[in-house]
This record gives structure tokens, sequence and C-alpha cells, in this order.
């Protein structure tokens, strides 16, 4: 009995093909006028289409559950009772070719996750303490291999880079199809395809453990994850498909129609219903994944879509995390040189600072490696003096600048002072006893994070918030810049989750959005927590949300699909019960009967479907 259930469930398509060619035999017998041919096709198509039905019937009372099939199954028997077979065997066709198309499109919505595994590399080059190159199974490959990458291949494990160069495309990771560069001591991620260049590289994470396993495994479940409207829909299931039962049954009591009574079991069925909300989330959570936004499960889309305050870290988050050259004040007739000056100075030291300048200077193709510092003094709290090339060169502070008896004038002095005001640190260079440049450092704030927030404000958010542990004068200055409403600094990480319940108690809805391991327990106390992909693991795993590429348009995008995908939630519903409605008012009044009642409830699943799948094509306005 299992084994003829197995062959029959494993040959569904071809029952349904079958019965749908009998059905136009049978109309082809009425139409030459032949009545044996017309019957002998319906009753088979009618056998044959049911049979499936009614053995997934079975199964779900078996676990005490009375589902769609059961409805159906009765109705199929009634109709064989009252002989109309031709009923039977379109209601049975139309079920039938309903789970076909429905089975075919809700596949459609899971191409991100087929794709992404798909994706997944099987074979790894293991280079051998000889040197030599052994092609492994990925799963063989340990921590600490050596892994060797060519051009069109794909980085099979998570690593750094110990030999050679490439670009590598990481679009299967954070959604960017952009070549990224890759050299020594940069890390890669498992999954990306190496468009040019090769690569060895240290394996850190292997198997089921590397980002892009984490990533399918986290697209999977959050795909399987049921949201609230799907909750309640199970449970109003549940029940309303035995009322429909005892109400088809009292029908059939009251008016002596069993054809009424079988009817009302066709029109109840609730499919719409019970597809209309899983099949919006599996869209709305693929369209994330293919756009570099995991979104861990519908009860995430749910909660996120009612956001209305969302609370930021700054470093990491609104901010790159390294600081940079924000501004170069210039007096001198040669830039350059001066620049120059500085830079070689600093290369030599290892403060973040320093770093800065050498790395401005750098990528603007100033030229510093081959100048000659014949004396060095380097003052601690104030900075350094040299010799170069027969010039006096001072880089440091105003300290340092006093000292040597150098004074500002007043136009140095208030740029000075307004690059303080932004919160920037300043390195004041001198050449000669004469100050040629004031130099900025700061925190520079990610690339179109301002547009962004604004966008953000047009789709819901409330209220913006701002919590840093850096000082006030650096964070007022920030949050100024990009319109933040409210700003918290020199705090803790516990002073930040404090500051996150009073938001929730306050009755906002907060989203915390972080990066690093201090912001940790604000993305797990905030009702969503967003974690910057480019953050800790420890973030990651926290969130209920991870912006793959950690840029901000991918907030935006994710915050409008969650909105959009409750909506068309919504909307499935509102089909699914005016559907019901409408069959009803179609049988008090006549125009509806048991074929054609199928063929809209079938349709209307459909339509569900299809109306979700939008979700797959959107793009939220505004997201840069």
């Amino acid at each position: 009995m299992m084994k003829f259930e197995q062959v029959i469930q494993k040959n569904v398509n071809a029952i349904t093909w079958t019965s749908a060619a009998l059905i136009a035999i049978g109309f082809l017998g009425e139409a030459v006028g032949s009545q044996m041919l017309y019957t002998v096709a319906f009753v088979l198509a009618s056998i044959i289409a049911a049979t499936p039905i009614i053995i997934r019937a079975v199964e779900a009372l078996k676990v005490r559950v009375i589902g769609i099939e059961l409805l159906v199954s009765i109705a199929v028997i009634g109709a064989f009772v009252i002989q109309e077979f031709n009923e039977s065997a379109i209601v049975t066709f139309l079920f039938l070719f309903g789970s076909f198309l429905e089975a075919k499109t809700l596949a459609k919505t899971r191409e991100s996750i087929k794709t992404l595994t798909e994706m997944a590399p099987t074979t790894a080059e293991v280079v051998q303490g000889d040197g030599s190159i052994v092609e492994t199974d990925v799963d063989d490959v340990d921590e600490g291999d050596i892994v060797l990458v060519k051009t069109g291949g794909q980085v099979p494990i998570d690593g750094d880079v110990v030999e050679g160069s490439g670009y590598l495309n990481e679009a299967s990771v954070t959604g960017e199809s952009k070549l990224v560069t890759k050299q020594v001591g940069d890390g890669v991620f498992s999954g990306t395809i190496l468009d040019n260049g090769t690569l060895k590289i240290k394996a850190t994470k292997v198997g089921d453990d590397t980002t892009f396993a984490k990533i399918v495994e986290l697209v999977e479940d959050a795909q399987d994850t049921k949201s609230h409207a799907e909750k309640f829909i199970d449970q109003f299931a549940k029940y309303y498909t035995p009322a429909v039962l005892i109400l088809a049954i009292l029908v059939g009591f009251i008016s002596r129609d069993f054809r009424l009574a079988i009817t009302v079991l066709v029109l109840g069925c609730p499919g719409a219903l019970v597809i209309g909300a899983p099949v919006s989330n599996v869209a709305g959570i693929g369209n994330g994944a293919k756009n570099g936004v995991l979104i861990k499960g519908g009860e995430v889309v749910d909660t996120f879509a009612k956001i209305d305050t969302l609370v930021f870290d700054k470093t990491g988050t609104l901010t790159k995390g390294n600081t940079e050259v924000s501004d170069l004040k210039n007096y001198a007739d040669d830039q350059n040189q001066v620049l120059a000056f500085a830079a070689k100075l600093e290369s030599q030291s290892d403060h973040p600072l320093g770093k800065a300048i050498t790395t401005y200077a750098t990528q603007q193709k100033v030229a510093f490696q081959n100048l000659q510092v014949t004396t060095n003094n380097t003052i601690k709290g104030q900075g350094i003096e040299a010799q170069i090339d027969q010039h006096q060169i001072l880089v440091g502070n105003q300290k340092l600048m006093t000292a040597n008896q150098i004074q500002l004038t007043e136009a140095e002095e208030t740029d000075l002072k307004n690059l303080q005001a932004t919160g920037s640190s300043t390195v004041i260079v001198a050449v000669d006893h004469k100050i040629q440049q004031i130099i900025g450092v700061s925190d520079v704030i990610r690339d179109n994070v301002k547009e962004n927030l604004a966008a953000l404000k047009q789709l819901g958010i409330k209220k913006l918030v701002m919590l840093t542990g850096d000082n006030e004068i650096t964070a007022n200055h920030v949050a100024q810049e990009l319109g933040i409403d409210e700003v918290h600094a020199n705090l803790l990480p516990e002073n930040k989750v404090t500051f996150v319940k009073q938001l929730k108690d306050q009755g906002h809805k907060v989203a915390f959005v972080g990066d690093g391991i201090n912001d940790s327990p604000s993305i797990a106390t905030a009702d969503i927590g967003i974690a910057m992909g480019g953050g800790t693991d420890v973030a990651i795993e926290t969130s209920d949300i991870v912006l793959m590429q950690s840029s901000f348009h991918e907030l935006v995008h994710a915050y409008g699909l969650a909105k959009k995908t409750v909506a068309n939630t919504r909307q499935n519903i509102i089909i699914a019960i005016g559907t019901v409605v409408f069959l009803l008012i179609g049988l008090i009044f006549g125009y509806i009967y048991m074929a054609s009642g199928m063929f809209v409830h079938e349709a209307s699943i459909l339509v569900v479907i299809f109306n979700a799948m939008r979700l797959i094509r959107y793009h939220a306005a505004g997201a840069k």
C-alpha cells in the first residue's frame, strides 16, 4: 500500500495531464452523440484524478488534520452518488492543475535559494607542502590549508590572501556586482568568483562555517519561518475547514438538496487563504537575499514593517570606521611638496593620524618615499620635528608650534577652530618656521547616508537616534550633518541598552543598527536588530537583519521591502476572503456551480501567487 501511494504521488503531474486528456475525450464523446464514451471518459478521469487527492486527505486525517483535500474528496464522492461525473472530473482536474501551477510559481519565488545553492563551490585546489596542487572535495579542506584560485575560479573557503592579487566578484555575498580588488592580507569569502588574477588563500573558515554557507542556511531558515499572519491563518484554517464540513451537512439536511451540500464543500475550500501569506514572505525574503539583505524570517518582516524609530551606532555604522583626511587647508605655493614632507614623517609612525595622512598622500599620487630625513625628533604630546632636504619641518599640534615660537594668523586660527568644531583631529605642518598646512583627520561619514536617511523618513520612520561612545562635539557634528533627530554621546555599551529600553518603554517600535561586539547587547534588546555585514560575527549572529554590503541603500531597501511584503500579505488575504464571499453569493443566486466554483477557487490561488511574485521585482524608490 505504501509503495502504491509513493508511485501515485511521484506521478501526480502525469495523472493531471491524463485526466485532462480523458475530459477532452468525454466532451468529444458528447459532441458526436456517444453517451458511452462520454460517461466512461469522465468516470475514468474522476477516479484517476481523485486518487492522489484522497491519499493526501487520508494521510492528513492520520495526523488529525482536516484539510482542503478532504473537502474535495467528499465532494467527488458526492458527485459520483448523484452521477455528475463531469462535475467530479472537472473539480479533481482543476484541483490538481491548481496544485501544479502553485508548485511551479512557488518554485520561482525560491529561485534565490536555488541560485545560491548552485553557486556553492564543491571542490578546492589545495597547495601541498611540496608545492604541488591536489584537487580536494571542499568538505575535506581544513583551517590553515592554502588554497589556489585561478581566473574564473570560485573561492571555496573564507580566508586571507597570502600570495597574488586579483579582482573578485562578491555579488553572491554582498549583492554588489562591482569588482573588488584583493591583495595580500585581504579577506575573501567563499562563493565569490575571481574575475581576473591568481590568489593563494589561507583558509580561516571552512564547510558550514563559511560566510556563504551561513547565508544559504539563514535564507532557507528565514523562508521557512512563519509570520504572525501565517500563524493566524494556520489556526484559522484548522477550525475553518471542519466548520465548512459541518455547514455542508446542515445545508444538505435542511434543504434536502445533496447537490447543494456538495457544492458548499467545493466553494468553501480555503486554498487561497492558506497559500496567500507564505508565498508573500517567501517572495519578499527571496528578494532581500538577491539584493544583499538577509531577513531572518517572516516574523522579522512583520515586526520591521512596524518600526518607527531607528537607532544607530556611529563609528563603523554611520561612519566608515577608519580615520581619513577629511579636509586640508593649504597656505603654501606648492601644496604637494608640503604634503610630501608631512607624509614622509608620518610614514615612520604607527599613529592612526599618521596613517591617514600617508594614505591620503598616496591617493593624491604625491611622491614622498624617496625624501631624505637627516634629523628626526618625536616630542611626546606635541608631534615631530625633522630636517628634510635642508628644510626644517614641524608636524604636530598647536603646542608644537607655540614651543617653536610660531604663531597662527587670524585666518589660520579660524580654520583650525572650524576643523576642530566638526570633531576632526588636526595636524599642523610648518616649513622653515612658517605654517603651510592644517590637515583635518576624522572618521568619514559613509557615502549617501544623508540621502538614504531622508528616504527612510519618507517610507515612514518617525525618529532617527544616534548613540555613540565618541565625544559630544564629533557626535553633534555628525548628527547635524545627517539630520539625526536625537544624539547621545560618551556612552558605554550598557548605556546604549538603557536608551533602547527607554525608547521601547515610551511606546516606540525600535530597530538598532550596529556593527561591533559592543553593539550586540543593543541589537539583541531592540525590537529589530540590524547588523552591518562587514561587522563582527557576534553582531551578525545576534541580529534579525544583516546588510551584507554594509550600505544604507540596503537598509532603505529592507525597510521598504518589509512594508511592501506585509501590504502584499494583506492584499492576498483580502483576495482570498473576497473570493469565498463571491462564491457563496453566487451559490445563493444560482450563477455558481460546482465546476465553475472550483475554477474560480483555483484561479484565486493563482491570483495571490502572482500578486506575491511582484515582490521579486521590488526595489525601494530613493535608495542610493
